[in-house]
């Protein structure tokens, strides 16, 4: 906490005040000049904690009588139901979502997108672009002919060392020794799967889950079984003790701890113990992907699924990606016992990775920049989701819920009266505004009615001109809406002086810096 800005620490001060109920909805903050008293502050700060209690959705500014508490519209909105653990799942498929999937992208492509919703990763500016690129020059400076070099195959030395270094916060007691740099986590998944499963193999995974692991699975001829998943508590332990009972020949168990992709849950300590334990003695390999723990909303990452391994059953996967550079495919893996396997599996497929990006990533992580640049990327994450699934609240249709995570880059929304994403997918496409369908997640349709929707770009006119839009047209598509309305423009109110900001896409649009009405 002593980390952040003098105004983010007085700012949680007082959202503690509203959880704890010293502060109610319709209380009036103190002035800015009582606040200048209290803590000892500037005008400066003491506006800048009201401006960021406003924008995070706690107060509403009245005009002439100052700042009053105001309940969040996304606390109102129920919370997701739990998914039923008692049934057998349904058989494992071979196929399914390569054509979906495949359908999603060359639909998308076809107009210039104006916002796209559907990504998953960070703004650029929320990445350490400069340190890098200053931490990548010392490097060719220090070693010159690095690029002309190749690396040694498990990756650069100084990189894989930091990493043994940090996995020690997570629980974790590796060597550098076990660690094999991949292209990005996806590589990583594959070596994986390819080490402990054969095609034709069945491997359980969570339902919903990243459609990324359905393609791997459906391009190694492996089959998915999906298992149901908690929006709070990840995979459901007893339904995959009961689909390790209903079917014998399951090859292995892919999980996402830690903010989940596309539910944000996080699986408790305890949970993780046990299906540590129920892999290790039914002999089914564990697959970790533990590429967002690191933004998880908490002073030091989650414990490692992998820290309660004690026979080398859990092979832990992990990138950058999505905490430090989307543009450096920068993954490993620990794959215990199968560590030799994937090594030989590794070298056959892809060989070295480059040694520069490892080495420029190394350096910076070792510094206290890093967590620096952690610790602010994960306070700016948490202030868009809240305005994101504030506004969504407000704009999209009563019955709507939502998945708030503690953490991460996305909100999992469900639709409400089970309106097919599908249909808001092609109504949004029309209007250059991309969604992810929730058909994308399973390759059953059981998620149809739902909607991944990232939170990774500042919240500006832009995002909430867009999210506005999308809740109109999911009211016109439940017929409570106007059709020609939802075709026209949407009204703005009038601006202050404009100010350029960024869209999704990086272009530069002319927008009031207010957020719309």
């Amino acid at each position: 906490m002593d980390s952040l800005p003098l105004y983010r620490q007085l700012s949680a001060h007082y959202v503690d005040a509203i959880h704890t109920g010293s502060l109610k909805q319709g209380d009036k903050l103190p002035s800015l000049r009582s606040l200048m008293r209290l803590h000892g502050i500037s005008l400066s700060t003491a506006l800048q904690l009201c401006r960021t209690m406003e924008s995070d959705g706690w107060v509403e500014a009245r005009d002439r009588s100052g700042y009053f508490v105001r309940r969040p519209r996304r606390l109102a909105i129920a919370p997701m139901e739990e998914p039923p653990a008692g049934v057998p799942p349904d058989p494992a498929q071979y196929v399914g979502i390569h054509a979906k999937v495949s359908d999603f992208v060359a639909r998308r492509r076809q107009l210039p997108e104006k916002l796209n919703f559907s990504i998953a990763r960070g703004a650029p500016e929320l990445y350490p672009a400069e340190a890098l690129r200053n931490a990548m020059t010392r490097m060719l400076r220090q070693q010159p002919d690095m690029l002309t070099i190749a690396a040694p195959l498990k990756g650069h030395r100084q990189f894989r060392e930091v990493l043994a270094q940090r996995s020690l916060r997570v629980g974790m007691a590796i060597s550098p020794e076990d660690i094999l740099v991949t292209n990005g986590c996806i590589e990583a998944l594959n070596l994986a799967l390819r080490a402990v499963a054969q095609p034709g193999d069945t491997v359980a995974v969570e339902s919903p889950t990243f459609y990324g692991l359905l393609q791997v699975l459906e391009s190694l001829g492996m089959r998915a079984l999906e298992i149901p998943t908690s929006p709070q508590t990840g995979l459901s332990i007893e339904a995959l003790e009961l689909a390790i009972r209903t079917y014998d020949n399951i090859k292995a168990v892919v999980v996402v701890p830690h903010l989940q992709n596309p539910l944000g849950s996080v699986m408790p300590d305890a949970h993780k113990a046990r299906l540590a334990q129920l892999c290790e003695r039914h002999a089914i390999p564990l697959i970790e992907d533990d590429t967002y723990s690191e933004l998880v909303d908490a002073p030091t990452p989650p414990r490692a699924l992998k820290s309660w391994d004690t026979g080398g059953n859990v092979i832990h996967c992990a990138s950058l990606h999505k905490i430090l550079a989307p543009g450096l495919r920068l993954g490993w893996i620990t794959a215990g016992r199968w560590h030799a396997r994937v090594e030989m599996l590794k070298y056959a497929q892809t060989r070295n990775n480059e040694g520069l990006s490892q080495s420029g990533a190394g350096l910076f992580m070792a510094t206290g920049a890093y967590d620096r640049h952690l610790r602010h990327l994960r306070s700016c994450l948490k202030t868009q989701r809240e305005q994101t699934a504030d506004a969504i609240a407000g704009y999209f249709p009563a019955g709507t819920r939502i998945n708030l995570p503690p953490g991460g880059l996305q909100l999992w929304v469900e639709l409400p009266e089970r309106l097919s994403s599908s249909r808001v997918f092609d109504a949004a496409l029309a209007e250059r505004i991309v969604v992810a369908p929730g058909t994308l997640f399973s390759n059953s349709s059981r998620f149809d009615h739902y909607l991944r929707i990232n939170c990774g770009w500042p919240y500006g006119e832009a995002v909430d001109t867009g999210l506005r839009r999308l809740g109109q047209i999911i009211e016109t598509l439940m017929g409570r809406g106007d059709a020609g309305a939802a075709a026209a423009p949407l009204p703005m109110r009038p601006a202050s002086p404009p100010v350029p900001i960024q869209s999704p896409q990086g272009r530069q649009l002319q927008s009031s810096s207010a957020r719309a009405a």
